[in-house]
């Protein structure tokens, strides 16, 4: 399967403004032949707290905008977008994957992000997603997910490649890269981390300079978009290369 990890900028709290301006880029993906297109977090508003103002019914603008653009390049498309569900006042962190057939599966983000005061704004999910896509078993988390090591250990055996969208800022870069691949490694699987670039809305210390990553199941990087500003990253991803390796190198067999 090929992957595109899209790191893009945003329009602050502007998702028809945002559909405008990443869908270049998603065609970009399908020009290259990618079968999944990754966004990033909150992909057409930005991470923003303000959700008296972003906040979306499920199947709202943003999620259409995936569904259409999954459709129209025949290829599986996400991000994640703030979704209310349920009777709770807050919204979730949701992440959707569109499938070109219009099929939509859903993860709510299990780890808002307490520094920033997510935890007051969006509702925290509870259950994992584990997706086959072109025959390669993908499992989803949300940017300060990538934290929790035990969640993405505890998938391990049914997945081949975890997909991260994030709003990760530069003054952290050094954990995302590390992390990233510190999944990759202790997981033996791939994983495509696709985090946005530019200027964050309302706090004008934060900027976002991408890092974005494809990781193989050995650690190698497979591409990388350190300092490339916006840009679509595009890598394969092989089921039959994770066999091999976790055959050649049994370490999750040794886990206790």
């Amino acid at each position: 399967m090929r992957v595109a990890a899209i790191q893009h900028d945003i329009v602050w709290e502007d998702p028809s403004a945002t559909f405008t301006h990443v869908a270049p880029l998603l065609a970009a993906a399908a020009d290259e032949g990618a079968q999944l297109a990754v966004l990033t977090e909150m992909y057409s508003t930005g991470f923003s707290m303000h959700t008296d103002r972003i906040a979306e019914p499920v199947d709202g603008p943003s999620t259409a905008f995936l569904v259409d653009q999954a459709a129209r390049h025949h290829m599986w498309v996400c991000g994640s977008v703030p979704e209310r569900a349920g009777g709770d006042r807050r919204p979730a962190n949701t992440l959707v994957i569109a499938a070109p057939d219009g099929t939509v599966h859903r993860y709510r983000k299990i780890h808002p992000f307490t520094y920033s005061g997510e935890h007051e704004h969006f509702v925290a999910g509870d259950a994992f997603l584990t997706v086959e896509i072109e025959g390669v078993r993908c499992s989803f988390f949300v940017c300060y997910d990538l934290r929790f090591a035990d969640e993405f250990w505890a998938l391990a055996p049914v997945t081949d490649c975890y997909v991260v969208p994030a709003n990760w800022p530069a003054r952290r870069r050094d954990h995302w890269r590390t992390l990233l691949a510190a999944r990759a490694i202790e997981n033996q699987a791939y994983v495509v981390g696709a985090n946005r670039v530019g200027a964050g809305g309302d706090d004008a210390t934060l900027d976002y300079v991408g890092d974005s990553m494809i990781i193989d199941p050995f650690g190698e990087l497979l591409a990388d978009g350190t300092d490339a500003g916006e840009a679509v990253l595009v890598a394969d991803v092989d089921r039959a290369r994770v066999t091999e390796v976790r055959a050649k190198y049994p370490f999750l067999t040794d886990r206790r």
